[in-house]
């Protein structure tokens, strides 16, 4: 299955690309959870989550693109709770004038599509608050400048 969510936020594209770091991704997180390892968004690098009851997220960066259009950075699961088998997230910022799109795209699979089609509004109402955390880190961000 796949969730996309796009979400205009103020600032240049390579900007907004270059601020997906640690702080942005601890200011995304749901309550409860927190990071444990974060090495970065480039290919490689590894973020690990813990969540209440015991739960582990582990994700490996394995792609990165530049380009003068946009840029993005995909993450894969190599441990994901919930019976979740596949994950694969690319995670885009593209400009719009002095503006940029982020995208979250998102793919997933427990193997079992009754499952999935059950897990996806979980997933996708757990990814929509994304929309107004990241308005509101950009404008508090660019507000300072």
């Amino acid at each position: 299955m796949r969730i996309i969510l796009k979400t205009e936020v103020k600032g240049d594209f390579r900007e907004v690309f270059g601020a997906f770091n640690r702080q942005l991704f601890e200011y995304l997180l749901p309550p409860g959870a927190r990071v444990i390892r974060f090495d970065g968004s480039q290919k490689g690098n590894i973020v690990h989550l813990s969540f209440p009851l015991d739960m582990e997220w582990i994700s490996e960066i394995t792609e990165e693109f530049n380009s003068s259009e946009y840029c993005y950075f995909i993450d894969e699961g190599r441990k994901v709770p919930l019976g979740i088998s596949r994950w694969v997230h690319k995670h885009a910022v593209h400009g719009v004038g002095t503006n940029s799109i982020i995208e979250d795209n998102i793919q997933f699979s427990t193997g079992i599509g009754i499952l999935d089609l059950l897990y996806y509004p979980v997933l996708y109402l757990a990814f929509f608050p994304r929309k107004s955390l990241y308005k509101k880190y950009f404008k508090s961000i660019y507000k300072k400048a």
